[in-house]
C-alpha cells in the first residue's frame, strides 16, 4: 500500500476521480488484508486523503454552481434587455430543430 499523502490537490474533475479511485482501491486492499497488519497510522493516512479529496470535491461543486448561477443571471439579463430578439432566436432554433427532427422521422 502506498503511504503517499496528497502533495498537490487535484486540479480537474478527472484528476479528482482518479485520486478517489486510487483511494478506494487502497481501502479495499486494506480491508482484504487482516486488520491486525495495519497500524492506526495507515488508517489515519487514508482518512486524511479522503477528507482532502472530499473537500476538493466540495470546492469543485461550489465553483460549478457559481458559474451556472452567473450564466443564468447573464442570460436572464440579456433576455430582459432584448425580449423580441430572444423570441426570434428561440423561434429560429425551434424551427431548425423541427426541420431536422422531421427529416429524421421520414
Amino acid at each position: 500500500m502506498k503511504n503517499n499523502p496528497i502533495t498537490t490537490p487535484a486540479q480537474t474533475p478527472k484528476e479528482l476521480l482518479n485520486e478517489l479511485h486510487t483511494l478506494v482501491q487502497e481501502a479495499e486492499t486494506m480491508m482484504g488484508d487482516s486488520i491486525s497488519e495495519h497500524t492506526a497510522d495507515a488508517v489515519g493516512a487514508l482518512r486524511v486523503r479522503f477528507d482532502a479529496a472530499q473537500e476538493r470535491l466540495g470546492e469543485l461543486y461550489e465553483g460549478a454552481r457559481r458559474k451556472v448561477v452567473a450564466g443564468a443571471k447573464c442570460t436572464d439579463t440579456a433576455i430582459r434587455e432584448n425580449p423580441y430578439q430572444a423570441m426570434a432566436i428561440a423561434a429560429g432554433v425551434g424551427l431548425l430543430l423541427g426541420v431536422l427532427l422531421g427529416r429524421r422521422s421520414k
